[in-house]
């Protein structure tokens, strides 16, 4: 795999031998690794003594080739801070990494922001297809104490898209989901999904259909629920409310659902309840139409629950960190990075018993995994960059 900092994972640090004629690297194009019209002079950066090729393509690209064992810009061996940040993906503060592990913060910051520099959409997806049924909503986060809106969106279990919005007006997040159109659309062009699981905030319908016209928009019954839930849990009628309500989500059609929300409102107007449960209970039912399209579109998520899985994670990874600092476009490659970080880090030996013993997020989307260890695995899913057509170019 080949780019300005790019990774070969048939280099190992016990020795191995560098590519001798064309292969095809992990996103299935062919490299000319043999045929480049000019050689550059071979690189041995004194920092780490390892000797890093430099080659020229006969289309005038340039890439640097490097093993997947050390971290881009040559920062560090991978053996010397995976372990620092796989503690960093639960949130354990840049400090205390530097009290523990050496250095100082800003080496930990910096290294963890560093990878965010890929396309999180195209490091993430390998050897799969980009997912059809998606959701998306925005975390709420700081920067230094300004609040901004990290424009999340989640499919197949991973994090596809992590992009700070200053507002939560139509216009900043059709920006901020627009980073995650084309970043899909560098790995499959023309992408558009099928559908897309959201809140009720108007300015994120407007911005997904800015973005896909065609796109069939799922309301999340989770968050009606939620919102009775919020003052009405100490009302008596509260556990019969449940209990209705979700057995109206589990009808196995469109028109069962339509009817039980109609017995759920009719019940609720002979119960006496409060004013303001009784409007919750008419809002949940009098959206029946926005809830039911989902049975028109298996496979879409009727609940955001994926999602709120993966927010969690980040609330607290953001969280025990004292939330974001510094200026936006390092804040925008933290909250990227975490995404990378999210799809990339070991799950539980438990989690990965249930998932036929693949170890995190992404390998189980792409069934494959390139190296046993989890960053340089990372690593060398992100050459290139992740991008498939134009990768960047260092001058």
């Amino acid at each position: 795999m080949i780019r300005q900092n790019g990774h070969d994972p048939r280099c190992t640090e016990g020795g191995g031998s560098w590519p001798t004629g064309p292969w095809r690297g992990p996103r299935g194009r062919t490299v000319p690794f043999a045929y480049p019209s000019r050689k550059r002079p071979t690189r041995s950066p004194s920092t780490r003594g390892t000797p890093i090729r430099r080659i020229r393509l006969r289309d005038g690209a340039a890439f640097s080739v490097r093993p997947s064992f050390l971290t881009p810009y040559m920062t560090a061996r991978v053996a010397d801070v995976e372990g620092p940040l796989f503690l960093r993906t639960f949130g354990v503060p840049f400090w205390a990494l530097a009290r523990v592990f050496g250095r100082d913060p800003m080496y930990w910051y910096r290294l963890t922001c560093g990878l965010g520099r890929a396309n999180v959409a195209g490091t993430t997806i390998r050897r799969a297809e980009i997912p059809a049924h998606l959701l998306a909503d925005e975390h709420h986060q700081t920067i230094d104490g300004t609040k901004v809106y990290v424009a999340t969106v989640v499919g197949e279990g991973c994090v596809l898209g992590a992009e700070p919005a200053a507002t939560a007006g139509a216009a900043e997040l059709t920006a901020a989901y627009g980073v995650f159109k084309a970043e899909a659309r560098d790995v499959e062009p023309g992408y558009a999904p099928r559908t897309v699981s959201v809140d009720g905030w108007a300015s994120t319908h407007q911005a997904w259909l800015a973005l896909f016209p065609l796109v069939v928009l799922l309301r999340c019954f989770l968050h009606g629920w939620l919102n009775i839930r919020s003052r009405g849990k100490l009302s008596e009628s509260f556990r019969e409310l449940s209990r209705r309500a979700w057995e109206a989500y589990r009808a196995p059609s469109r028109r069962g659902f339509s009817q039980r929300l109609r017995r759920l409102r009719e019940w609720a107007r002979g119960r006496g309840m409060s004013a303001w449960l009784l409007e919750q209970v008419e809002k949940l039912c009098g959206r029946s139409r926005d809830y039911a399209k989902a049975y028109s579109h298996p496979g879409g998520h009727r609940t955001s629950s994926m999602l709120d899985r993966m927010m969690r994670g980040m609330n607290r990874y953001f969280d025990r960190g004292q939330h974001l600092h510094g200026s936006p476009a390092a804040c925008r490659l933290h909250c990227r990075a975490w995404a990378l970080l999210a799809n990339y880090a070991p799950w539980h030996p438990a989690v990965t018993l249930e998932n036929e013993g693949w170890r995190r997020p992404a390998e189980r989307l792409n069934r494959h995994r390139y190296h046993d260890d989890w960053l340089q695995n990372l690593l060398i899913s992100a050459s290139l960059g992740g991008y498939r057509s134009n990768p960047p170019q260092n001058p």
